[in-house]
């Protein structure tokens, strides 16, 4: 009961922190944004689509996927400033739940990132997107494992490097290979066969396949519940070493 209030406070605080300078949420949507009005009306001859609705189908998923991935592998710069103005160090004299510490920050960019989400999905039901209600749901349920994992590594990183200056390429570093080997922008189904006994490596082109899958309404499909497990493991993985990375910063 202490870790669920603990965690709901923390939650609350950075909620209104975000909420204070909204126009952050509005500045991580403008770059997908930008894609899904200027890049993705090229896709369907590039595609062989049959109607721009289907290309839409599969570019639209991948987007949202990149929000989640990029929205949370940054979040840690705003914990670096927080190190800098010494609100972790206070926080040394508080009985708060190290684990919530972490929690109540990562639900924090959760929810941002499904607000997001929610606008990126209305802007292509105008361009004649169309997705069932509770696939949707369960795509968001993926985005948010996404979000969860990634804003937890993003976190413990910073409490590792402490400094913009070795974040920001850190990041950069480990983002660019995962958004080439994942098919975020364009499937893989025409890569090599090199390339693709890559991709199958990488976490997150499950997690895009899952999500397309949704999107086609293929509910039974393998790469759904595939997807599902994987971001669920590493989710899980991605907070218990974060929150070990709090413990001993907050000791």
């Amino acid at each position: 009961m202490k870790f669920a209030r603990d965690t709901w406070l923390i939650f609350q605080r950075q909620t209104q922190l975000l909420l204070r300078n909204p126009v952050w949420v509005f500045v991580g949507v403008f770059q997908p944004v930008m894609y899904l009005l200027l890049f993705a009306p090229l896709l369907k001859p590039a595609l062989n689509a049959p109607t721009q609705a289907a290309a839409y189908k599969i570019f639209v998923p991948g987007l949202l996927v990149l929000l989640a991935i990029f929205g949370g592998l940054f979040q840690g710069f705003g914990l670096i400033a927080e190190l800098r103005a010494g609100v972790i160090e206070r926080s040394r004299v508080t009985p708060i739940s190290r684990l919530a510490l972490l929690l109540g920050r990562s639900l924090r960019d959760v929810v941002s990132l499904l607000v997001q989400a929610v606008i990126i999905t209305l802007l292509a039901l105008l361009f004649d997107l169309r997705v069932f209600l509770g696939d949707l749901l369960l795509a968001y349920l993926m985005l948010a494992l996404i979000a969860l994992m990634t804003s937890a590594v993003s976190y413990g990183v910073a409490l590792k490097v402490k400094s913009e200056d070795a974040l920001a390429p850190l990041m950069n570093t480990v983002a660019q290979p995962v958004l080439l080997l994942s098919g975020i922008l364009l499937p893989l189904t025409f890569a090599p066969g090199w390339l693709q006994g890559i991709a199958d490596w990488n976490p997150f082109s499950w997690a895009v396949d899952g999500t397309r899958a949704l999107f086609a309404g293929d509910l039974g499909s393998d790469k759904v519940w595939q997807g599902l497990s994987i971001t669920a493991v590493l989710a899980v993985l991605g907070v218990v070493w974060a929150a070990r990375q709090f413990a001993r910063s907050v000791r």
